[in-house]
C-alpha cells in the first residue's frame, strides 16, 4: 500500500533475498524509464523502498506518480 509522505508516494517492499529484490528493482527501473519518470529508490539486501514525486511539477504527487505506483503494483501480481 502506497502512503503519501512528505509530498511523495512511498512504499516498502520485502523479498525473500537480494536476488529477488534486485530483479524487482530492475523491472521498476524499466517501467520508470518507459514512463520518463525517475523515482528515488533504495535497496538494502531484501528490502526495496520507493519514493515517487513529480519533480517537474514542483516535487508534488501527481497522476504521473499514481500511474507509476499502479504499474509497479502490477509487477507483484
Amino acid at each position: 500500500m502506497w502512503n503519501q509522505l512528505n509530498n511523495s508516494l512511498y512504499q516498502s517492499f520485502t523479498f525473500k533475498n537480494f536476488s529477488e529484490a534486485f530483479a524487482f528493482l530492475t523491472r521498476v527501473a524499466l517501467l520508470a524509464e518507459q514512463n520518463n519518470h525517475h523515482p528515488t529508490i533504495k535497496n538494502t539486501y531484501n528490502k526495496v523502498e520507493i519514493w515517487l514525486t513529480t519533480h517537474d511539477a514542483g516535487d508534488i504527487v501527481t497522476n504521473k506518480d499514481k500511474d507509476l505506483a499502479a504499474a509497479i503494483d502490477k509487477l507483484l501480481n
